[in-house]
Order: structure tokens, then sequence, then C-alpha cells
């Protein structure tokens, strides 16, 4: 009988074994980038804040919402709290703050830098490495939460589970702030027209002066610095409102942060030599960003709410 015919083997291509396949590993999640961060980055995140005019203004603005809504609470949390840039301006002296963040290398960074708050030198921050998601920490036991820094907007989508977290664990007639990012940015066309060496010149006059002119010409949307994919949400301050509303919580301000100037940055170099005019802005950048018209496009906006007390 015939033999049967036994099956080849595919032989090696000449010089060296058949390459495998490329392989193409999927890219980080925003959570692995954060929880992965190294020194270099942990840094970089503290500096985003100062070095310019420009940062301090940014910096500024925050500083003194957080200063308007602070609390004598006796156990504050600062969530995604990064290396501890505002976790000081959270509560009052006398506060035991909590800097809770993914990243053990944004912890060290906090625990190294330890500026202090508007009151002086505080009590060093309890650090705690976790996620925001599954907080370990008993409900309602925090008279003041800050989720600042778009950490609302990296979650994606688990923004919504991110913010219900961080109501839970805040305590009946407690505050929350907030800080998304719905828009790229504006900037007014007023200022934007002239020169640095005016606008400082300008920012000398009374606050009331200078709203109305700015307001009349209107405010120009800043480009997307990228492509608008990936996990970033951008969310809009109407849905927190919505959200608010619905839980009996009382919205305290809401604030977008520099609207007018905060995308000129020779012309806030020039404002930032003369104190007077510096003062000025501070106020210009607080009444036009009080208005709900400019939290649609803006680049940071900043919400502070106030839960519902006990019955």
């Amino acid at each position: 009988m015939p033999k049967e015919p036994r099956a080849r083997r595919p032989s090696p291509r000449r010089g060296g074994a058949i390459p495998k396949p490329p392989v193409h590993p999927l890219p980080p999640s925003a959570a692995e980038r954060f929880r992965n961060a190294d020194p270099y980055r942990a840094e970089r995140e503290w500096v985003r804040y100062e070095g310019t005019p420009q940062r301090e203004l940014w910096r500024e603005l925050r500083e003194r919402f957080l200063q308007r809504h602070a609390v004598p609470a006796t156990w504050v949390l600062d969530v995604g709290s990064g290396p501890g840039r505002f976790t000081g301006w959270l509560g009052s002296i006398s506060s035991r703050r909590v800097a809770f963040d993914l990243s053990r290398e944004m912890l060290r960074s906090a625990r190294a830098h330890g500026r202090p708050g508007e009151q002086g030198d505080v009590p060093p921050f309890d650090l705690v490495q976790g996620d925001g998601l599954l907080p370990p920490f008993p409900a309602g036991h925090f008279g003041q939460v800050a989720i600042l820094g778009n950490t609302l907007g990296f979650a994606g989508a688990s923004a919504d589970r991110l913010l219900e977290a961080a109501i839970s664990l805040t305590a009946p007639g407690g505050v929350l702030i907030l800080e998304v990012a719905p828009g790229p940015g504006e900037r007014s066309r007023y200022l934007a027209r002239l020169p640095a060496s005016s606008v400082a010149r300008l920012m000398r006059a009374p606050v009331r002066a200078l709203v109305p002119r700015i307001e009349r010409e209107g405010f120009d949307p800043m480009p997307f610095r990228k492509a608008e994919e990936g996990e970033f949400r951008r969310i809009p301050v109407e849905e927190l409102g919505r959200t608010f509303e619905e839980r009996g919580w009382e919205v305290r301000e809401t604030l977008a942060v520099a609207p007018a100037l905060g995308a000129l940055a020779s012309r806030i170099e020039r404002v930032r030599g003369d104190p007077k005019a510096w003062a000025h802005l501070l106020e210009v950048e607080e009444e036009i960003g009080h208005e709900a018209r400019r939290w649609t496009g803006a680049a940071a906006v900043l919400v502070a709410a106030r839960a519902r007390r006990a019955p």
C-alpha cells in the first residue's frame, strides 16, 4: 500500500527565524499615566503656577477663590492633590489636611514643598495614596473637599463616579470645590488690540470703568491646543449645576479663570510691574469671570457648592 504523505513543516527563511508579527501595545490610560508619574512630571506640575506673570495670575485667582470659601473644618481633603500646590489653602489654620493622589511621586513632592496657605505656616499634610473612585475614607467625613486641576476632566468616562465619590465624602453643610475645563479659553478683543504698554496704563483706571469697555467689544475663543480626542472630558458648568440642584446643594460661586487677559502673556507681564494695575486686573478678571456667558468657553472654571445640612 502507498505510504500516507507526511505533512511538511515550514522551513525557516534564509538568514534567521521567521519574524514575529509586530506588537502594538495599548496606550496607557490616564489613571496609569498619573499613577506612574516620575519626579520630573511632579516638579513640572508644581511650577505650572509660577515663573511668569501669566502663571502668577492663574495661581492668584485660584488662591483668592479658595480663600473666599475657606471653612473652619476639622478635616479637609484635596482629591488629586498632585504636589499639593493648593492643599494649604483649604480649610483653616487648625484644619487637618489630607493630600490624596494616585501618584506616590506627587505625594513625595507635596511633602518636599509643603508651601503654606494664606494663614502662614500650616501643619504638614497627611499624605494618602489611592484612587479617588474608591476613596478609603468614611462618608461625610470632610468639612471641605476639593477636586482641582481639571482632575474631573482627566477622569474621562469615570468623571461622574469621581464626582459622586467626592459628594459622598462631604459632610452636611460642608463645601465642595471643583475645577472643570468646559472650553479652550477666551480673550478680550479690546485688550488684544491695544499695545501692552497701553493695557498696563489702562489697568490703573477704576474697575467699574474698565469692565464695560472690555465687554462692549466681546471675546474671541482661543484655539484648542490639541485635537479633541482621548479620555479627557469637557464638563459643562450647567451639568454641575443640575447635579447640585438635584441634591438640594447651594452653588455659592462660579468663576471663569482669567477670561479677559489670561491668554495674553505679554500684556500681563507689563501689568505685573505696577501693583495698582495688578490689583485692578485681579478684580476685573473676577467680575467678568462671574458672568455665566463666560463659563461656556472658559479653559478653567471654579465652582464652590455647599452641601445641604442634616435635618
